[in-house]
Parts: C-alpha cells; structure tokens; sequence
C-alpha cells in the first residue's frame, strides 16, 4: 500500500523522545507500531491531523525523528502485545511483523513503573518524592542514553479514581517526575495528572508547555458537534443519556465506579459547557470483556422543536479507541514538542480540539476548536511571533 506523501519535517531533524505512561497498553503499543508504519510508507496517516495540509512547514518533529520508551506495571512485550492486537482486528494482519525492530527498540526503553494499587506507600518503601525522582531519573537517562534534543511525556495508562485525599496518585507521579526532568507533558486520560493542587506551583513555575485532559476520541467527540447544532438551532434538549459498552484494559478499569466517575466528568462538561447547562441524563459505561478492543457507544437526545413538538435524535459510535486515540497522541507529541523548541509555557488551551476536559480557557465547540488549533499552527512557524506563555 502506498502511503501518501509526509507532511512531516525532514528526517535529518533532532531526535525527539515520546515517553509513554503506559508504554505496554493498547493505545501506546498501536501508537509505536503505527508511528513506524506511517514513517516507512507502509500505510498512510490516517486521523493524524498533523500531516494536513494547514500543519504543513510547522517545524514539527518528523515521524521518523520520534523515539519512544515509557513505564509500565506490566511486562507483556511490545511484540507479543501487537500480535495480541493484530489478532483483535486493531492492527493490520502482518504489521507486527514488519514493524518489529521498531517494537522491540522501544520495548527495550520501558522502565518498570508504579506504585500499584494496595502498595503500602508503593511497594518498595519509597516515599513520594523518591518515586518522582525515579521516574525523573528514567526519563533523563532515556534522553542522554539515545542523545535526543528533548522528551515529551504522555500518559495513555488506564483510568485511575479520582484521589480522596491529598496523598497523589500515580498519575500525579509521572507528571510531577515529567516536569522534575525538565519534559512538557501531556495527560491524554481522565486521571488526576497535573491536575492535582499540590502540583499547581510546579506546572506554573516550570516554564514548561503541557496539555490535556482526557482523548477525545468517540462518543464525546459527536457530542462536541452536536451540541453547538442544537444550541445553534434555538432546539431545546431536555435530556440527553448515553451508555458505553466496553472490554479490554480501559473496560476493566472503568467497572470502578470511582473510575467511571472521574471518565464521566468531562462526557458530562461538553454537553454542559457547549449547551450552556447541563441537560438531565447520565452515561453509563459497562465493562463486556468479550468486546476486547472494541467499544459501542449509544447516545438518546430528547429534544423539543417548534411549537413543543417533541423530538428524538439517537446516535450509535462503534469504534476501535486504540485506532482512534493512537494517531492523537502522535499528533499532541509533535505539537507540544514543537511548542517547547519554540519557548511556549503553561497550559496549551489551543490543544483543547483533542481533550474532553481541555486545560486552560478555550471554545467547547469541535469546529471553535479546531480554527484554535490551525491558528496555534499558524504561530509554531519559523518566524512567527510566539509568545512566553500560553493562557
């Protein structure tokens, strides 16, 4: 299959490092391999919004420029987890294969992560700080060990809850380890992340760009285009329910309620934030471990036109989320990489086109979000004025 020409920067370009928070995961294992595919021609780029034409001449790093390494709890090896992939229909039959080289390099970069759940203050007796400066310390050898001219750092591990008290969660970890080394970083689940208050000071005295949170990858997305329908239709929405059928790593991990409730939340803020309030209705997600890979999203609109006529919209999402969300995180890799050469800091808020929950001030709207991001391009270009810091 021949891919279509690269919108990518040359492939002399400084080598960039992609740091993978769930380096072993489905969404990280489809990224590496598609990475390496699209490089070699092997297939074209689709979904990576990148590689259009309004992306074209940014300076972003170029597809063959990435090096990937991560952490993980797990120790499946890449490999073995791409044919678990190829088998499933994510990946392409063969392309385990073809990309292995690329696999095992990057599986050889993993680096054991944690603390897991029940540790008792991480397993090994570290204390918080000590598993920052260890994760730190993993990403700063990657950089100097494959002499890269930068790192960024993206979490793409499973949902955790949202903490109950002020001790930081393993996301909170990996973020602060992120900044610690000096990387920007990208929190592309729901998890607490850079979020967490104890890490305010931190982000804002880093002088490092970051992102997130939450792909937007399915069910959220329609919803950020229809929402603004509705509104700008003057249809009043009286109710709008959703229900999620899931398997997998991400099903297993949302049967949490604490979990499902922290996925929920920005479901929840699109509809309010794009509708100006929230309608009545719930999203509900259902762990169905056969599903594998493959998720099925409902959505149920009730809504009233003219006169009160009552009226119903329902919507059906079948979808792979790996597929989806792979071609994103490369995309948010070469912006925030390009961001931090150009000297950008704080919260990316034009990158809120990819998040549910978008850090920083921004439109919810899909279409809104994306003219932010074609002019966030527009200001990552040699020569253009490009300010310290985003707000």
């Amino acid at each position: 299959m021949s891919a279509e020409p690269s919108l990518s920067t040359p492939s002399s370009a400084p080598r960039i490092g992609v740091w993978l928070i769930g380096a072993r995961g489905s969404v990280a294992t489809t990224a590496v391999a598609g990475c390496a595919a699209v490089a070699a021609g092997l297939h074209p780029p689709t979904g990576m919004v990148t590689e259009t034409a309004p992306f074209a001449s940014c300076g972003l790093p170029s597809l063959s420029s990435l090096v990937f390494g991560g952490h993980d709890t797990v120790d499946c090896p890449l490999p073995k987890r791409a044919e678990h992939l190829a088998a499933g229909g994510v990946l392409p039959h063969g392309l385990p294969s073809a990309v292995h080289a690329e696999l095992v390099a990057a599986d050889q970069e993993i680096r054991p992560g944690g603390p897991l759940p029940g540790d008792t203050d991480g397993g090994p007796e570290r204390t918080q700080d000590q598993w920052i400066d260890v994760f730190a310390a993993d990403i700063r050898d990657f950089v100097r060990r494959q002499g890269l001219a930068g790192a960024v750092v993206v979490n793409v591990a499973s949902t955790e809850p949202a903490p109950t008290d002020g001790t930081l969660p393993p996301s909170s970890l990996y973020a602060a380890a992120a900044l610690r080394a000096g990387c920007p970083y990208v929190n592309f689940t729901p998890s607490t992340g850079l979020h967490h208050p104890a890490l305010a000071p931190l982000a804002d005295s880093s002088g490092l760009p970051y992102a997130g949170r939450d792909g937007k990858t399915g069910q959220t997305l329609l919803r950020s285009v229809l929402g603004p329908m509705f509104l700008q239709r003057a249809l009043a929405v009286r109710a709008w329910s959703g229900t999620n059928l899931l398997g997998g790593g991400d099903g297993a991990a949302l049967a949490d309620p604490a979990a499902a409730a922290a996925k929920n939340a920005g479901k929840e803020r699109v509809l309010a934030d794009t509708l100006g309030a929230a309608p009545e209705g719930e999203v509900h997600i259902d762990d169905v471990p056969a599903l594998g890979d493959w998720k099925t999203a409902w959505d149920h609109i009730a809504f009233d036109g003219f006169l009160g006529a009552r009226m119903v919209l329902q919507t059906t999402w079948q979808g792979c989320d790996s597929a989806l969300a792979a071609p994103l995180v490369l995309d948010l890799a070469r912006l925030v990489a390009r961001a931090r050469e150009k000297g950008l800091s704080g919260p990316l808020g034009e990158l809120g086109f990819y998040f549910k929950d978008p850090v920083g001030d921004g439109p919810s709207s899909l279409a809104e979000q994306y003219a932010e991001l074609v002019g966030f391009a527009e200001r990552l270009r040699d020569g253009a004025d490009a300010p310290g810091t985003q707000r």
